[in-house]
């Protein structure tokens, strides 16, 4: 069950807003806030009394602190609850997926719409791993849901404000940063080779040096790695296997 809160300088978009996420049954509860410095002192007060926030409903043009100014201050929380824009400018939506967005809603929101939004921020707000747990990540396909495993995936490919799971049975689109992912994954072996790739450690077969280009072998896929990340590649690779086998 999902703890959010809707933030929104418009009283009748709020009260309409909070309405429907209180319709969903996923959502334990809704706090609301008029305004940007409100939901501030509001998480602040929140967060750190211990009660869990999981998710921020925002409105991007308000008064004072706008939506995207607040999204950033949100960013540097030591565990900062995930962001669902809800507005009526499609303008921003590039800024909004920068700031690792889990949605982008414009007004008026429909309740299916809205929906999808909050089925998404449960998918990125499942507890993190245990050590040694391997992950599941739930993919959408065609109306079901498929579990893929991480020690399943081969490599991940950034794709726009997507990331492209690889694994020996195909590949799976997830609607997430590169960047979340390699936070998310680095203690599980996963090592970025590229700005745009994320290999898994413990599917790395080969490593190619040819004619000053670096690169890997990963399941049945070849893999070039960039002129910077390489040096750090082969080091990261040589600590993970010595750690497999010692």
């Amino acid at each position: 069950m999902l703890r959010v809160l809707a933030v929104d300088d418009e009283v009748p978009a709020l009260e309409e807003l909070a309405y429907l996420l209180r319709q969903d049954e996923r959502i334990e509860h809704v706090a609301t806030a008029a305004d940007g410095v409100t939901a501030l002192q509001d998480m602040v007060q929140m967060i750190g009394g211990g009660e869990r926030l999981d998710g921020v409903f925002l409105d991007i043009r308000m008064p004072g602190l706008d939506g995207l100014d607040l999204a950033r201050l949100v960013g540097g929380f030591p565990s900062p609850p995930r962001l669902v824009f809800v507005t009526a400018h499609e303008e921003c939506a590039v800024q909004a997926f920068e700031l690792e967005a889990v949605d982008y809603l414009l007004k008026p929101v429909r309740a299916e719409r809205l929906a999808e939004a909050v089925r998404r921020l449960e998918a990125t707000s499942l507890p993190a791993p245990e050590p040694g747990q391997d992950e599941v990540i739930p993919v959408e396909l065609g109306g079901r849901t498929r579990f893929v495993p991480q020690q399943a995936v081969w490599f991940a490919e950034a794709k726009g404000d997507y990331v492209r799971l690889h694994t020996a049975d195909g590949s799976y689109l997830v609607r997430m940063s590169l960047a979340a992912l390699e936070r998310r994954w680095s203690d599980a072996g996963f090592i970025r080779i590229h700005r745009s790739t994320l290999v898994s450690g413990r599917h790395v077969s080969e490593l190619r040096f040819e004619g000053g280009r670096v690169t890997l072998t990963v399941g049945t896929e070849t893999l070039q790695v960039s002129r910077r990340h390489s040096r750090q590649v082969r080091e990261q690779l040589v600590r993970h296997h010595r750690g497999v086998f010692s």
